[in-house]
């Protein structure tokens, strides 16, 4: 069942909202070469503490960290910990939060000293294919018009989106009815509502589309060991149009 938020609810999730892009922002501008990903968890969980947050992360289904930090070839679920970040690193974080019984989910990849056209044009066509699913999620739509557009953005770039690995609704749990392809036919699934509450959130890699999960059970990889990229924006579709919740600091 698709949830509705009404406008008192859409009120906790814009708080929410905020409060995961600001910690998604402060987090990514600390990555840096001899940083370690534990480090970085450990930063934002400062922050999440100094923001009465709580992670939405952290103990969901076992899962041992406060952020995913998923670093060149993994994809997401990339748990923190020893690994150093190196000039040439492709690094994804994504922050989820719970304010007051709210969830806000984003995510974003940094590249440290990266130099390669591909992977520049990598990262480009991951927040273009973000921004053109935000876009058709407005009343009236469907939800495969989000899926397509998406698709489109990326295989017009020649990239591959991973097919395993979706994006969901959101609300008082992290995830929520409908899940979201990042791939398929434009005008198919369920009609899109105002209170609806979207975490959109592409994933494409440089090579091919497969993936597999390292024996930690998370992290995900992709299975050519070429880099991934992996961006996300709380969405709510409203009357005036789709409605970014987690909109980063300038």
């Amino acid at each position: 069942m698709i949830i509705l938020k009404s406008p008192g609810e859409l009120d906790g999730m814009r708080a929410a909202g905020r409060v995961a892009a600001a910690i998604l922002h402060a987090t990514a501008r600390a990555i840096a070469p001899g940083v370690t990903t534990r480090e970085l968890d450990l930063f934002a969980r400062d922050l999440m503490e100094s923001n009465k947050a709580r992670s939405a992360f952290l103990g969901y289904r076992g899962f041992p960290g406060y952020t995913c930090i998923s670093v060149n070839e993994e994809v997401v679920h990339g748990i923190p910990g020893d690994r150093l970040i190196a000039v040439g690193d492709v690094v994804s974080l994504d922050v989820g939060v719970f304010v007051d019984g709210w969830v806000g989910d984003n995510a974003m990849t940094v590249l440290v000293g990266v130099t390669n056209p591909s992977v520049l044009q990598l990262v480009q066509a991951a927040e273009q294919s973000l921004a053109a699913g935000i876009r058709q999620a407005v009343v009236g739509g469907r939800l495969g018009d989000i899926s397509n557009a998406i698709e489109t953005v990326v295989k017009r770039n020649k990239f591959s989106v991973v097919r395993e690995f979706v994006g969901h609704g959101v609300g008082r749990s992290l995830h929520e009815e409908p899940q979201i392809p990042n791939y398929g036919p434009a005008g198919m699934g369920p009609k899109l509502r105002a209170g609806m509450t979207l975490a959109i959130e592409p994933m494409v890699n440089l090579g091919g589309p497969e993936v597999r999960t390292l024996a930690d059970n998370w992290t995900v990889v992709t299975r050519d060991r070429k880099p991934s990229v992996h961006v996300e924006h709380t969405v709510a579709v409203t009357e005036s149009g789709p409605e970014i919740l987690t909109v980063r600091p300038s």
